[in-house]
């Protein structure tokens, strides 16, 4: 018999109140959201009242920006991570049922979608008022493992977005799996790869290696180590349903022998991007200790 870990059955709600028929309810994955926002927010205040960890001692904003910013970032997140999941993942269905694409309580946000909200966000908040972009795409990067770490974990309460199928002694079956087959808690790999160690290592960056002094390598570090992450954890988690009507894996594209996901499509170029940044940033640059 296959060793197994049993799935903690979490409930998806932290608590719910009912005030004159109408129930409300502060689910884990909202949470989850609210202190990454809070958390990010909170790093990069830290990082602009040490004015030695930036370029020529100079912080590219105030921490009263950093509040005007946070308005701008949620707005970003919600939209552009709504409108990925629409576009790239269930175009056709949206297509057929255009009343849903608002209804963002159903579930559907996609992250390169989001990822794409927040770029566009922060570019037009900084031409606004007139901050200099690349430092404030770095302190971006700084706050961004947070939010990732913790709404990863937030999947794996909600038991959702699992893994494949596997043999190993970790594996688990989730409880809204209909075939109930062992997989990997693939939600604890990406919080792993994407929150802590990349989370790790920017901060180092930053605090350990002042990076911030070379502005955009600490952007490309963020972005290629999150295409690694999901490219790598890909092969690891259940792919969209979506696309299995024609492979049993749901590749999006094949190449030869080989598939690749739509999230390693989505990756790849973040990967080849995020080393182009940086490497871009450290020739135009020097690291100062």
């Amino acid at each position: 018999m296959q060793a197994l870990i049993p799935y903690p059955n979490f409930s998806p709600e932290l608590f719910s109140i009912e005030i004159g028929g109408f129930a409300f309810a502060l689910r884990w994955y909202a949470l989850a959201y609210i202190a990454g926002l809070i958390i990010g927010w909170q790093l990069i205040v830290r990082a602009l009242k040490r004015p030695s960890l930036w370029q020529n001692d100079q912080p590219p904003m105030t921490p009263r920006q950093v509040e005007d910013l946070l308005t701008w970032i949620i707005l970003g997140v919600i939209v552009g991570g709504r409108l990925g999941f629409v576009l790239l993942y269930k175009p056709l269905y949206y297509m057929a049922h255009p009343a849903e694409i608002l209804m963002v309580w159903h579930g559907g946000m996609a992250f390169h979608g989001g990822f794409a909200g927040v770029v566009v966000a922060a570019w037009l908040f900084a031409a606004r008022n007139n901050i200099p972009k690349w430092p404030l795409a770095d302190a971006l990067a700084l706050a961004a493992p947070t939010g990732l770490l913790l709404g990863r974990i937030a999947n794996f309460i909600n038991a959702e977005l699992w893994g494949r199928p596997t043999d190993v002694p970790w594996a688990m079956i989730f409880p809204t799996d209909p075939l109930g087959l062992p997989r990997h808690p693939s939600q604890l790999y990406e919080a792993a790869l994407e929150g802590l160690i990349l989370g790790a290592l920017i901060l180092w960056m930053v605090w350990g290696r002042k990076c911030l002094r070379t502005p955009g390598i600490v952007t490309g570090t963020f972005v290629a180590g999150y295409g690694l992450s999901r490219f790598i954890v890909e092969y690891f988690r259940e792919s969209d349903p979506q696309f299995y009507e024609s492979n049993p894996y749901g590749y999006a594209l094949w190449v030869g022998d080989y598939g690749l996901s739509m999230g390693q499509l989505l990756s790849l170029p973040m990967l080849l991007i995020g080393l182009f940044i940086a490497a871009y940033a450290r020739r135009k640059h020097s690291i100062r200790p």
